[in-house]
């Protein structure tokens, strides 16, 4: 019997997925000690495991004995003070809660999940930091960047997953991927694990057949998007909804969100978020703020007064200190990114997994929750909140299970003599 603790659990992804790897290897487990502090992620873990988490982590001062620590702990920023082999002091983030369990404990093991951002912050000094303490309490640890989208899980999302034994250094046979960088390259070069034989999956695999009419877009949204596209709403397949980009995007004015555009319009617009971009404009990646004769080199015909006055009118463009940049409204789209169903989805945040749109039926309508959930690879027979807008954000904040899982059963199998399990 293993004994775990579920720490920052949100709504319990990591415990599936290691429970899962457990029983793989015929290994039971109990869970003695679960922490969550959002009381709408603790509701969403009670309706599943019968258990509602403890609240805030840094008043939890007692638990039984465990012999696996689980922890997908948020990154804060450290303080260094010239602490001796330049490590700084974790007190007052919420590492340092992991750090005092696992001295105060001594589990054989732990799994912490993190952002592939933890690498790079504060110029890869929280992460130093991180393991330093690790070291220090006496664990080997073995570290490393996967992409959902190469364990059967239709998402490009890259995380950082650490491992550790107490008094021993982990092998692994699992070594960072960073898989494709994007939904466009997974259709054409993707890369698996032959040793996992996972099969390859994509959004259409998640989707639901019938949906409630609520998640489908508006009529005015929907209307627009047939004019702009001819009456195909399949063509939108991959393409997001922007101000500031060319390539596969839509735009305001191609909707006519603010108010109808001519031809002449919607070249003048589609010219200047092209060129504005180029290096002999300046270096700032976007935000470039043209002057008119600066785009009198791209934009030639003799109308460009009166079209620049129009967009200015619509609100489409804007005009300070004599230079000119399109006015990013994004937030007026009902749906940012219309996911491909031949491919992977973007990234699932907290924020914005509300407005990921699929095309189904020539008609255009957001992902749902439980679509969420498929993308990260949760089980059909987990239980979401009451909620939408709750289910939403739990999953854009979860763990990809089916990760875990593969992570879990590979430090298993590479280490169950060492570990004794």
């Amino acid at each position: 019997m293993i004994r775990f603790i579920d720490l920052f659990a949100g709504v319990g992804g990591i415990r599936i997925g290691v429970t899962e790897a457990l029983k793989e290897f015929g290994i039971q487990s109990k869970c003695v000690l679960s922490s969550e502090i959002d009381e709408n992620a603790c509701l969403t873990y009670n309706l599943n495991f019968n258990e509602k988490p403890s609240g805030d982590i840094r008043l939890i001062t007692e638990s039984e004995p465990f012999d696996l620590l689980l922890g997908g702990f948020p990154c804060q920023p450290f303080s260094y003070a010239g602490k001796r082999m330049g490590f700084g002091d974790t007190r007052g983030t919420l590492f340092f809660e992991i750090e005092r369990l696992l001295e105060k404990y001594r589990p054989k093991a732990f799994l912490l999940e993190n952002v592939r951002g933890l690498y790079t912050h504060d110029g890869g000094r929280t992460f130093e930091t991180i393991m330093g303490k690790l070291h220090g309490l006496g664990y080997g640890t073995y570290d490393l960047l996967l992409n959902s989208s190469n364990f059967g899980v239709p998402q490009n999302r890259v995380r950082l997953y650490i491992v550790g034994i107490l008094g021993a250094n982990p092998g692994m046979t699992l070594a960072t991927n960073l898989g494709a960088a994007d939904s466009h390259r997974f259709k054409n070069e993707y890369t698996l694990f032959d040793d996992l034989s996972i099969s390859r999956h994509t959004v259409g695999d998640v989707l639901e057949k019938e949906v409630d009419e609520k998640y489908y877009c508006s009529e005015d949204f929907q209307d627009r998007l047939r004019k702009a596209t001819g009456g195909n709403l399949s063509i939108l397949h991959g393409y997001r909804m922007m101000d500031y980009r060319g390539g596969q995007s839509l735009h305001s004015w191609d909707l006519g969100l603010r108010g109808e555009c001519t031809d002449a319009e919607r070249n003048f617009m589609t010219l200047l978020i092209q060129n504005r971009r180029k290096p002999e404009f300046g270096r700032h990646q976007d935000g470039k703020k043209l002057t008119l004769e600066q785009i009198k080199t791209f934009y030639t015909d003799d109308d460009i007064l009166e079209v620049i006055k129009s967009l200015k009118a619509k609100h489409y463009l804007k005009e300070e200190d004599g230079k000119f940049n399109p006015v990013c409204g994004n937030m007026s789209f009902e749906v940012f990114k219309f996911l491909d169903p031949d491919s992977i989805s973007i990234t699932l945040t907290s924020s914005d997994s509300n407005r990921l749109g699929v095309i189904q039926n020539n008609r255009a309508r957001h992902i749902t929750p439980r679509e969420c959930a498929r993308l990260q690879g949760f089980p059909d027979s987990f239980k979401l909140h009451p909620l939408d807008q709750y289910s939403y954000k739990q999953f854009g904040n979860s763990v990809s299970v089916p990760v875990i899982t593969a992570v879990m059963k590979d430090f298993i199998r590479s280490n169950r003599e060492v570990l004794g399990w």
